[in-house]
This record gives C-alpha cells, sequence and structure tokens, in this order.
C-alpha cells in the first residue's frame, strides 16, 4: 500500500515547526506504524536527509515511550492500543496521514515527535512511593490485600505513562495520570501510612504544570489501557481529606 505522510518537522524546542511530506510506498498492511516510519527514515538517510525523529522503545504497548497524534487522535484511529501497536492495514490505500507530536504547554518538542514528559517524573517524584523497612524479604501473604482491592490496584497500574490522556484534554490536563499513579499506591495496605500525604503531595506537583480537569472523559477515551475515569474521583477524595485533616492539625496547633 501505498500513503502520504504529513509530518511536523521542528529542529529543536526553540526552533519554528512546520508540516512537510513524504511519500510512503510499498508498505505492507501488516507493518506497525512504527515500521512504516522506519522505512521513511531509511529512504530519507539514504536520500542524504534527516530522518524523522519519534520516540519508541519496547514496541510492545508496555513501556509507554511511543506516542504520535495520528489524525488528530492519540496513538490513531484504534482505542486501546499505543502507537507501536497500531498496524498500517487500519489506514486505506492512498491515504494521507498527518502525524504530529503531543500537544501540551508541559510536554515541549524536543525535536520533529519527540516529546519532554519529565513532568510526568516530578508527579512520581513527589509521592509515587512506599516507605518499606528495608531488609530480607517479607513472608509470602505476610499483609493481607482484599481481592476487590488487589484487582483496582493493578487495573490503575496497567499506566504506561505515554501521556495520551493529556494529549487529548482541551486543558492539556494530568488528572488521569496522576489518579492512575496515586491510585494503584493508595488502595493497598503498604500505601496508607502516606495515602493522603501522597495525594497532596503529587496533586500539587500536576497542578503546576498541567490544567484542570473538567470532566471531558477524552482522556480515558484515548488511553491504551482503558483507564477509567473513576480514579479521578478517588483522587480528588483523597486530596480533600489530605487537605482536611491538614487544617484540623493546623488549627490544634493553634
Amino acid at each position: 500500500m501505498d500513503v502520504k505522510l504529513r509530518v511536523w518537522r521542528q529542529n529543536g524546542p526553540t526552533n519554528d515547526g512546520a508540516f512537510k511530506e513524504y511519500a510512503a510506498r510499498g508498505i505492507s498492511p501488516e507493518a506497525s506504524f512504527l515500521e512504516m516510519l522506519d522505512i521513511v527514515n531509511e529512504e530519507l538517510t539514504a536520500a542524504g536527509e534527516e530522518p524523522i525523529a519519534f520516540d519508541h522503545d519496547c514496541r510492545e504497548g508496555i513501556c509507554g515511550t511511543c506516542g504520535l497524534m495520528i489524525n488528530g487522535q492519540p496513538h490513531g484511529p484504534q482505542q486501546g492500543t499505543a502507537t507501536c501497536q497500531l498496524h498500517m492495514r487500519k489506514f486505506s490505500d492512498g491515504a494521507t496521514i498527518v502525524i504530529e507530536p503531543w500537544r501540551a504547554a508541559a510536554f515541549p518538542v524536543v525535536k520533529d515527535l519527540v516529546v519532554d514528559r519529565s513532568a510526568f517524573d516530578r508527579i512520581i517524584e513527589a509521592g509515587g512511593y512506599i516507605s518499606v523497612a528495608t531488609g530480607s524479604a517479607p513472608d509470602a501473604n505476610l499483609i493481607p490485600v482484599p481481592k476487590d482491592a488487589a484487582e483496582a490496584s493493578m487495573d490503575a497500574a496497567a499506566c504506561i505513562g505515554c501521556g495520551a490522556c493529556v494529549a487529548s484534554c482541551p486543558n492539556s490536563a494530568a488528572q488521569l495520570f496522576t489518579a492512575a499513579k496515586m491510585a494503584h499506591l493508595n488502595l493497598l495496605p503498604q500505601g496508607q501510612p502516606e495515602r493522603f500525604l501522597r495525594a497532596i503531595a503529587m496533586v500539587d506537583v500536576m497542578e503546576e504544570y498541567f490544567g484542570s480537569c473538567t470532566n471531558h472523559g477524552e482522556c480515558e477515551t484515548a488511553c491504551p489501557k482503558g483507564i477509567s475515569i473513576d480514579y479521578i474521583a478517588h483522587m480528588n477524595r483523597d486530596y480533600l481529606r489530605g487537605q482536611l485533616a491538614n487544617s484540623r492539625l493546623a488549627g490544634q496547633r493553634g
């Protein structure tokens, strides 16, 4: 199959960018989207041109490194799929495909389709961990975990941190990412000692970089792992409870 690409090219964060057109010819419908870009880059390199820069790593939908706006949709037209799992059979022969980086102020463009997602790292650093005593490995099943809590925690832990939720949100909000990273700890017994401090710390850092959630629900639709916006409600509840606890402590000290 042959397709025409309109790709965003930008040399660096301080440079202006623009769309450039490329022809991708003889592409197998069974090729992944990133494999198609590899073929285009090989042709550009052979012609002495600068290849298209894009993020990738595992190419198995696990690492969250890949992430492109494809025809205005994060990760492309197939729901529940990361960019690396998208195949060319989802497009028609002769189609024009528009490829852009994530569009969010908190994700500045590094080059072409590569963006800086270190704002996510700041949120994780603020509270995405638990304090545990080091030493020998604990006995199996030492801490009982309710089945419902374990399943909900695992569902939240499925977040790969790709940033599709931010890219799809009209407000460039990161509530779904933050809520997922918070919930997979806050729902477990091991996460309870720092639960409300974690909620305050992570939300406060999130608000430094990202917009506010106004319940559009685009984040859940764009998420390649189908993470529910219900976790945002859990995050808001824990954040409010943490703030209330702090105000009570402040009143007692006063």
